[in-house]
């Protein structure tokens, strides 16, 4: 799960969630889109078509990050590399 902290301290369990400029629109994006099943390609996929949404100027590997936790729990950062491949792909 992924855990949103307000500043009154409240927080809030999400599967998918969106923060920022826009916030809503995406967050009704992936309340359409995202299920508990997706595979991980699948969950990157939809996360870049959500960024797309209300991403301004052209989404390149050099101007995003993903993070992706992967199955023992470990947190990493994709490579350039694995972004273009990723943004190809959703094209």
């Amino acid at each position: 799960a992924l855990y949103q902290v307000d500043p009154s301290g409240a927080y809030f369990g999400w599967r998918a969630s969106a923060i920022g400029k826009g916030y809503q629109q995406a967050k009704s994006f992936l309340e359409k889109r995202y299920s508990d099943d997706m595979e991980l390609e699948d969950a990157v996929h939809t996360a870049l078509l959500t960024l797309r949404e209300g991403f301004e100027g052209e989404m390149t590997a050099e101007n995003i990050e993903i993070g992706v936790v992967e199955g023992a729990g470990k947190f990493r950062v994709l490579s350039v590399e694995e972004v273009a491949d990723y943004l190809e792909e959703a094209e």
